[in-house]
């Protein structure tokens, strides 16, 4: 007779990712870019040997340049804050020992950086999975509370893949004893 572990935690991913890494250089490196281009052409100093000043008038591809510019630093700035962060860590913890589900994430700092939350296990009625294919593929399992409160257990951005979605759910759902919808 095989014995089941009494605890089944998942860690999951923050925004530590390649994609991430790759956005937020690109918007920083382009918005460099384009503020040093509109900046060029209102000083008429060529900033870049590629460019001419007379080429572009400041008023209005310039001032648009610039304002681009700034857009991209702004964001660029944001997506590396994000990874500096690694918002979104975390871990989902199941406990049969303590008789507890917690759900832990990072989150922005702040006095509530840290969320953490932690639900008896018989508040919960079932593992619910939806999954949406098409452009924007959506694959998320639910913990699915009484009163009708549901809380995502996957994580943000990268969906994991349908196999892993199901085998997940499924184990989840045995460990728990509750009920699987959706599948």
């Amino acid at each position: 007779m095989i014995t089941q572990e009494p605890i089944i935690r998942y860690e999951v991913p923050g925004a530590r990712r390649f994609g991430n890494y790759v956005w937020g250089s690109l918007l920083c490196l382009g918005g460099i870019g384009f503020l040093f281009t509109g900046l060029s052409s209102y000083y008429e100093i060529p900033f870049f040997s590629l460019l001419k000043s007379p080429t572009i008038q400041f008023f209005p591809q310039g001032l648009v340049m610039c304002f681009y510019g700034v857009l991209g630093l702004v964001l660029g700035t944001y997506i590396w804050l994000i990874i500096l962060w690694n918002l979104g860590e975390g871990f989902n913890e199941f406990n049969r020992q303590t008789g507890y589900v917690r759900i832990f994430r990072w989150g922005f700092p702040g006095k509530n950086r840290r969320i953490d939350l932690q639900y008896p296990i018989q508040e919960i009625q079932s593992i619910r999975v939806e999954i949406q294919e098409g452009i924007n593929p959506k694959r998320i399992i639910y913990l699915k509370l009484r009163g009708n409160r549901e809380i995502p257990l996957t994580r943000a951005g990268q969906p994991l893949s349908i196999q892993e979605i199901e085998t997940q759910a499924a184990e989840l759902a045995k460990f728990l004893q509750v009920s699987l919808e959706g599948i």
